[in-house]
């Protein structure tokens, strides 16, 4: 698989997800690193973001690696990430946070902030990156989105989040229509269960139960979900937008 892009990846840090710096941020960085991609790292934290630049690898001509901070958010954040350097011909925007609590006790504050990062954050860089593309009659763009099977199945206490990830299919499908005539393609990747820093806390017998529900019998890993985003980003899926690929191991197959 070849290589001829630049790659931004998004990611809003916090507590209780994983950032930019390790779990499925930091694995679409390498992986996507390693085909040669220039990569752009961008994260609310700063840290995060050069862990991570420090990580990857630019033995190939030409390559080279930045971090920047952003809060997706924002639409100024996001407009002045973009203006940075040229326009991608990859993005992967996996903003994504999580306030957790029952329907019935959520704060409205914590349903709003979810839908900002996720959501609202979501729409805001695709908007900016396909942008800049069109502005520059760039020739194709893959603008990749990561949502998660909650948003199509919803999931206990997380009503804000689930809801959140619905509407990031829903809008990866409508750009999809709007930006094919640009040679922009745009998909969503879908993580079920997936091994990373924030569930080593999780007791072991709750990894159990959750192993128990998916056919495979597993966790992935992020690698794997970072697999998905390379064939996404290259010219092996150039036949492929307004998709949902689920990289849940069978979980809720049906």
């Amino acid at each position: 698989m070849s290589f001829r892009l630049k790659l931004t990846l998004l990611k809003h840090d916090v507590e209780l997800w994983s950032g930019g710096g390790s779990g499925i941020g930091r694995a679409v960085c390498l992986r996507l690193a390693s085909e040669g991609a220039s990569v752009v790292v961008a994260d609310i934290s700063e840290q995060s973001a050069n862990e991570t630049l420090g990580s990857l690898p630019s033995d190939l001509r030409g390559q080279g690696h930045m971090a920047a901070v952003v809060d997706v958010s924002s639409k100024e954040s996001v407009t002045k990430l973009t203006r940075y350097f040229q326009p991608p011909s990859v993005c992967v925007n996996a903003a994504g946070i999580t306030q957790d609590d029952f329907l019935l006790s959520m704060d409205e504050q914590h349903f709003d902030r979810v839908v900002q990062v996720n959501l609202k954050g979501s729409f805001l860089v695709t908007q900016a990156v396909a942008q800049a593309l069109v502005a520059c009659g760039a020739p194709k763009g893959s603008i990749i989105t990561v949502g998660s099977i909650v948003g199509k199945v919803g999931n206990i206490g997380q009503a804000n989040y689930s809801a959140s990830k619905a509407g990031v299919e829903g809008l990866t499908r409508t750009a999809a229509k709007e930006l094919s005539r640009f040679g922009i393609r745009c998909n969503c990747v879908l993580p079920g269960f997936i091994s990373t820093p924030m569930t080593d806390k999780v007791p072991e017998k709750v990894i159990s139960k959750i192993k128990s529900l998916v056919p495979m019998g597993r966790m992935g890993e992020p690698a794997e979900v970072a697999d998905v985003c390379a064939f996404l980003a290259s010219d092996d899926s150039r036949y492929i937008t307004g998709t949902s690929i689920e990289v849940t191991g069978g979980l809720f197959i049906g």
